[in-house]
């Protein structure tokens, strides 16, 4: 019962999902309109709300005016901008709203511009990216939405210490890794249609404490059977951090998940119990002191 307080700790987290924000950009000749919605949680500790307008960049482009309102909890924004010329067939674009929300916030723009249209995602790892006002192939959207979901995964360095875990808690097994694979399929599924607006910090404490809990089970010596049914609730909050994105994104996530485990899997056989214990020690620690950090730094 007392491993089981360490979980249920991170049941608050449900009432959020990871921080994002929308844009939609539309472009005609030299003019463009830029309608900005976020949810007013994530703006809420900035004295002037509408100075967020001032993160995002578009080449060559400088804003003519903006009105910014609080439309029953999103705060939308429209900005009209100018270009010295037409807009050419690529649009480089800048977007740092991490910077004045949560390090974690997300900025999903789509853009159109006559007939052809383009979408991409800016967080703290790719604050720059370019549009592209060409009709993109289905290979090209799956290839750039799989490239950000695998890169945006590999920095996420508590979704590795629990890979970590997972690879020394179950290294002959990979039915805990297809349990958690599960987990995170079913959030990715339920996540878009929570009704309620979350914090992001929520979310990365419950994933810290998922890495805590998963290195109770190491010490305690678990086997892979009995940690495959709490890996699949676990995966749910894993899950819940990529929630809401385009499908290739998610797989993109997925695989590098399979070939962290995978790799480590392949050392964790040999090691010996003294070193198990030693790697699910730090895990603890790591994942505890992680939690109190989301906690308690504001």
């Amino acid at each position: 019962m007392w491993r089981s307080s360490l979980f249920l700790l991170a049941l608050p987290v449900f009432a959020h999902v990871v921080s994002m924000s929308t844009g939609e950009l539309r472009v005609d000749g030299p003019l463009a309109d830029y309608e900005l919605r976020i949810p007013m949680i994530e703006i809420a500790q900035m004295a002037d709300p509408s100075s967020i307008l001032n993160y995002i960049q578009f080449e060559g482009g400088h804003r003519r005016s903006a009105r910014c309102a609080d439309e029953d909890g999103t705060y939308v924004c429209h900005a009209s901008y100018e270009f010295e010329n037409l807009v050419p067939d690529r649009l480089a674009v800048e977007c740092r709203f991490f910077e004045v929300t949560v390090p974690n916030h997300v900025h999903w723009l789509h853009a159109t511009r006559g007939a052809n249209s383009d979408q991409e995602i800016f967080d703290q790892a790719f604050p720059r990216s370019e549009l592209r006002f060409r009709p993109p192939s289905r290979m090209e959207i799956f290839w750039r939405q799989f490239g950000l979901g695998f890169a945006r995964a590999a920095m996420n360095w508590i979704g590795l210490l629990f890979l970590v875990g997972l690879a020394v808690a179950a290294p002959r097994s990979f039915l805990p890794l297809g349990c958690f694979l599960t987990g995170e399929a079913a959030a990715i599924l339920i996540g878009p249609r929570i009704p309620w607006p979350l914090a992001p910090r929520f979310l990365e404490s419950a994933m810290a404490l998922t890495v805590a809990y998963l290195a109770v089970e190491i010490l305690m010596a678990s086997d892979a059977r009995n940690l495959s049914w709490i890996v699949v609730v676990l995966g749910v909050f894993h899950g819940l951090f990529v929630a809401g994105f385009p499908l290739p994104y998610s797989v993109g996530t997925g695989v590098l998940q399979v070939a962290v485990v995978a790799a480590l899997g392949v050392g964790a056989r040999y090691l010996s119990g003294s070193w198990r214990r030693g790697i699910a020690w730090g895990l603890l620690v790591a994942g505890l002191g992680a939690f109190a950090l989301r906690v308690t730094v504001r």
